[in-house]
């Protein structure tokens, strides 16, 4: 086995590598950038190397500084985690040149597949499953025109450098193909340096089914099982799981038999995922393959006892696979979702920020937690905002969806926005419980996934309020020299009468005063026309229970100086600030006549100018930042003054990019 291993990647993959590879007793090398050098997978390996600026292109994705790096720290094997050069065919050659065994595949194998159309092409002469579509290297625009004529709407076309539903547009018309055209080259040009597509005819209401494959260099390959990933929003997979609901064992056997077959054809060896579209009546079709370890490899982990990374690390030293194919079991289910810095009810902006609070649940039998971040770090802006991932496990899928119910129930992160609350809607939305969701449900569905204009009830203000008083009072009469003294209270008493104590509460933009009389318990409260009695109110493990006006409940919830996290009846989290106890003034920061850059980014494309008159919504501007892009709109109907943004040019968060006239 290695005895040193350096891992050409961060944030939890990297934490995850290093993991396993200490079980092992293998010296972990890290490599940092600038932005990452007080990062938690710099933290956890033995020793860890710079290798240049904050951006991906100036580190983690130069060959040359991490190749340096290896050598200069004695590395015998470099894993490559996902992302960044992990499917790089140049990187995995230079590697083997450089007398470093790469962790994954062979450079021939990853070319072969690192083209979408070649890969579909290959799949072909090995009679693995197909779409109907253009995969061709005729590339120019009319002739692509003609070809989706040929293969009739609806089709897709996809980028055929890249993945991760990067730059994938659904037409469903002549009409609109050109301009979905021009945008699908755009994005694929700026991420993967290749503007050229392939096209495919849409498969409606499809599933995403994908198969954990395995290869060693003794011939063997075998898969793991399927992963379900069709609960996406804009191709980005959004909760993954194992099994599927969806399929037989005789659909299983023959996605499986495919997938290994799809395997063979470049004599695989290593980790890799095989994935399928797959039609409401069960056809299945190749779409592509990863030569990598996927995010959601540890669903299959779970569910079959191993350990994905060790066996990588085993077979890249020569090893032969510990299972073969009639060895392989699965048992119970297991889910995986991932705890983002974004805000859903903003088109899922991703954020960035200081995390003041992460709570997660602890790690358990039927709960793991893979991170890359703990309190107190920063959520940057030059990489994936992805805070966690929250994987469960249970003997069957019910089960499995109650713990994940739960898990989500117990996180709380203050700092930058997330996506819980819509994780939390998710694992309860019937679509997902009842195993019928598509790869567009989420898109087609999305506000029955947002909480929108909602806010919260009485009841819920009046349970929040009641767990502040508690708490409130708990600590004073904590702090006192004397706890029968009636100083010792903070139910502002008052001589002859009862006093009354403002509660203040925030949430998303708004206040609420609650008012409130008595104490250790019991208490009369009113918000605006609405009053309310609580009698024998009490915390214990983050629980209240009381009785409001007669009636019994009891709220799970966490509560502190700062904040008020509670779930209601219907599992709805609301999560509030302690706000203070005076006037609340809300301002408008934009006032209607500018648009701001929701955070640093690069102005990809500039669609107004000066002096234009332009409708409310109109696209002015499209920012790429984190990894996607951003359309920004006029804010109001006007005319424009100025616009302060060239493409190309990098902006500063909340620099005024376009001006409107008065």
């Amino acid at each position: 086995m290695f005895e040193r291993v350096l891992i050409a990647n961060r944030g939890e993959i990297a934490c995850r590598v290093i993991r396993t590879c200490r079980r092992l007793g293998i010296h972990t090398i890290a490599v940092y950038s600038e932005a990452d050098q007080d990062a938690q997978h710099v933290r956890l390996a033995d020793e860890a190397w710079p290798i240049g600026g904050p951006l991906p292109a100036d580190s983690y994705l130069r060959i040359d500084a991490i190749l340096d790096a290896a050598k200069k720290s004695g590395a015998q094997a470099i894993h490559p985690g996902y992302g960044f050069l992990s499917e790089n065919t140049a990187f995995s050659r230079a590697c083997q040149q450089a007398g470093i065994v790469f962790i994954g595949p062979d450079p021939e194998s990853i070319e072969a597949m690192g083209s979408k159309a070649a890969a579909k092409q290959l799949m072909a002469k090995h009679a693995v499953p197909l779409v109907p579509g253009y995969s061709g290297d005729k590339q120019d625009n009319a002739h692509l025109a003609e070809q989706a004529h040929a293969i009739g709407y609806p089709l897709i076309i996809k980028p055929s450098a890249g993945g991760g539903g990067k730059g994938m547009q659904i037409v469903r018309s002549e009409a609109e193909f050109p301009e979905a055209l021009a945008t699908a080259q755009r994005v694929a040009q700026a991420a993967f340096g290749d503007a050229s597509m392939l096209l495919e005819r849409y498969v409606e209401h499809p599933r995403h089914i994908e198969f954990q494959i395995f290869g060693d260099r003794h011939g063997n390959i075998i898969h793991l099982g399927e992963r379900e990933c069709s609960a996406q929003r804009r191709y980005q997979k959004v909760l993954e799981e194992t099994p599927s609901p969806f399929l037989t064992p005789e659909k299983r056997a023959d996605m499986g038999a495919a997938a290994v077959a799809a395997a063979r054809a470049v004599n695989y060896v290593g980790a890799g995922t095989v994935e399928f579209i797959v039609g409401p009546a069960g056809d299945f079709h190749f779409m592509e393959m990863n030569t990598r370890l996927q995010v959601e490899h540890p669903v299959t982990e779970l569910t079959h006892g191993v350990d994905l990374v060790e066996w990588q690390l085993r077979i890249a030293d020569g090893e032969p696979l510990p299972l073969a194919q009639k060895d392989v079991i699965s048992r119970g289910h297991a889910i995986e979702v991932r705890l983002y810095a974004e805000d859903p009810d903003q088109n899922f902006l991703p954020g960035s920020g200081k995390l003041q609070t992460l709570h997660l649940p602890a790690p358990s039998t039927h709960v793991r937690l893979d991170g890359g971040v703990v309190e107190g770090d920063t959520v940057t802006i030059f990489y994936d905002p992805m805070i966690a991932k929250l994987i469960v496990w249970d003997e069957d899928r019910p089960k499995a969806l109650q713990r994940m119910r739960e898990a989500l129930a117990a996180c709380e992160i203050i700092g930058p926005k997330s996506n819980i609350g819509f994780l939390e809607r998710l694992v309860r939305h019937p679509a997902v419980v009842e195993g019928r969701i598509d790869t567009s449900y989420l898109d087609r569905h999305l506000e029955e996934f947002l909480v929108g204009d909602a806010v919260p009830g009485e009841d819920v203000l009046f349970a929040a309020a009641t767990a502040a008083l508690l708490h409130d009072e708990a600590n004073v009469a904590g702090a006192a020299t004397d706890p029968h003294s009636p100083w010792a209270r903070a139910d502002a008493w008052r001589i002859g009468h009862p006093g009354k104590r403002i509660v203040a509460l925030g949430w998303r933009e708004q206040r609420f005063e609650i008012e409130a009389r008595g104490h250790a318990g019991n208490y009369q409260l009113r918000y605006g026309e609405t009053s309310c009695e609580a009698h024998g109110a009490c915390l214990s493990h983050d629980n209240l229970s009381a009785r409001f006006d007669g009636e019994s409940q009891r709220v799970p919830l966490h509560v502190d100086a700062a904040h008020v996290l509670l779930h209601d009846a219907h599992g709805q989290r609301y999560s509030f600030s302690r706000a203070a106890a005076f006037a609340w003034e809300a301002t408008d920061a934009a006032g209607g006549n500018q648009i701001i850059a929701p955070m640093p980014g690069r102005i990809v494309l500039v669609k107004a100018r000066a002096g234009d008159t332009v409708e409310q919504g109109r696209e002015l501007l499209v920012m790429e930042a984190m990894k996607m892009e951003l359309a920004l709109k006029a804010p109001r109907d006007g005319t424009i003054e100025s616009i302060n943004a060239m493409q190309g040019e990098f902006v500063e968060a909340d620099a005024v990019l376009v001006r409107f006239a008065e």
